[in-house]
């Protein structure tokens, strides 16, 4: 169960060579998967090596890895509370809080445990792992959001992850790595961010259509149903688009997307094995299992996030665009701001804007997709405040990186944007209730 050996599932030769092991190594531990290792600690065998019976001890040695192995093990103690909390009718805003403190450790432990599977099955299927596994917290979210037919509660999560990713989590970075580093000139690759801008660009179009397309026809002439058709058949493009991209990343151009570890090995914090540390079958029962932990929390997120939002006089909006995406990324969040303060923007890169091309060309179409098996009517229409919104954060963000350089100042413009648009969002469900009473009282 614990056991390290790797198999080729192409040669069938039971060990693989260092090379090609080092290999495997650097293509299915992607930006986001570096990021996350800086929240990681190495765990000590001495402390299991004296059990002894063996079942024991490599059950104790996974626990050791998968649970204590990580800097955020001290959120996990909110999971238990979170479901005691459900469990003996506790407060909705708390069983909500405890729902999201303990999503976090566990977004980041799932980051892990693809990639320990990544080293069993090679580069290609570890990153189409990745790819699925990535943002899995967000999507989980959504799909119980939809079974639940609360399709503001979708639009607004996926919307906001997109935007944080944009604007905080970069910004942040930028700023951050700026200013660690006033004396030394900040240089990324380009090409990287480049492919990631045309996706996001490619997502906003198929974004703006529905929206056009409700304000250019006059609603007596518009048929019932030709938004959501419309929406339906770019989602499928989308997908395709994705698909695409994940070909590009994985096969045909995968030198652009290589992180190098070279000198990452000497970084402290940053945690570099070049073997797993825990077997296929033991990196599999854990990730099933903590997915289904995920979907669990997400169920009480989703459930209770009105209850939390009556109680402390937020939005449903603002919870959605600001709180969650902050609280379901945090480890990867912080790991790119760290990352940005070692001058190694590439991979600050490819976390944020790796994340968002992977909601808005995976996640969201995806979300229509399933909706239309469920029999739900998501569209693609995220209303104009929504659209106008994240189109501007993407073109600011796009000549934000346009000549591959960075320094702080392009890291507060990111981070006022960011600001200003969640002002935004406070503010106006307040008007919306203001105009409702008013009208209330009118009547």
């Amino acid at each position: 169960m614990g056991s390290v050996e790797h198999l080729d599932l192409e040669n069938g030769e039971l060990l693989m060579k260092k090379e090609d092991r080092e290999k495997n190594l650097v293509v299915g531990r992607t930006a986001q998967n570096l990021s996350a290792s800086l929240v990681r600690k190495k765990s000590d065998p001495n402390l299991v090596s004296k059990v002894r019976f063996q079942m024991v001890r490599g059950f104790l040695a996974n626990i050791q890895e998968v649970v204590l192995g990580t800097k955020l093990c001290l959120l996990f103690p909110a999971i238990p509370l979170a479901i005691l909390a459900e469990y003996y009718k506790f407060g909705r805003p708390w069983i909500f809080a405890l729902s999201l403190l303990g999503l976090t450790p566990l977004a980041e432990r799932v980051s892990f445990l693809t990639e320990q599977i990544a080293y069993y099955t090679g580069p290609t299927v570890g990153g189409l792992l990745n790819a699925t596994c990535g943002n899995a917290t967000e999507l989980i979210i959504a799909l119980f959001a939809l079974y639940q037919r609360k399709i503001h509660v979708v639009k607004y999560s996926l919307f906001g992850s997109i935007l944080s990713n944009l604007l905080l989590v970069l910004g942040s970075s930028l700023f951050c790595g700026g200013l660690a580093n006033l004396k030394k000139e900040q240089r990324f690759d380009k090409k990287q961010s480049d492919v990631n801008m045309l996706l996001l660009l490619l997502g906003l179009l198929c974004l703006l259509l529905p929206l056009l397309f409700r304000y250019a026809v006059e609603p007596d002439l518009l048929a019932a149903g030709s938004i959501l058709h419309l929406s339906r058949a770019s989602s499928i493009m989308m997908l395709l688009a994705y698909f695409a991209y994940l070909f590009f990343q994985l096969k045909t151009h995968r030198q652009l997307f290589e992180t190098s570890e070279e000198d990452d090995e000497s970084d402290d914090g940053l945690i570099s094995e070049e073997n797993a540390v825990i077997g296929f079958w033991s990196a599999f029962v854990w990730l099933a299992g903590m997915t289904l932990i995920i979907a669990l929390l997400s169920e009480y997120v989703v459930g209770t996030i009105e209850a939390a939002s009556d109680s402390w006089g937020i939005s449903v909006s603002f919870i959605s665009v600001i709180l969650l995406p902050i609280v379901g990324n945090a480890a990867e969040h912080a790991g790119s701001i760290i990352f940005a303060l070692k001058n190694k923007l590439d991979i600050t890169m490819g976390v944020a804007l790796g994340s968002a091309s992977q909601i808005s060309m995976f996640v969201v179409p995806l979300c229509v997709i399933v909706a239309w098996i469920m029999g739900v009517h998501m569209d693609l229409d995220f209303n104009l405040l929504e659209t106008g919104s994240l189109g501007f954060s993407i073109i600011l963000t796009a000549f934000t990186l346009q000549d591959g350089t960075s320094h702080y100042m392009k890291g507060i413009v990111l981070c006022l944007c960011y600001t200003v648009i969640g002002a935004c969002f406070f503010v106006h469900q307040i008007v919306l209730d203001q105009n409702v009473a008013s009208g209330v009282l009118a009547a």
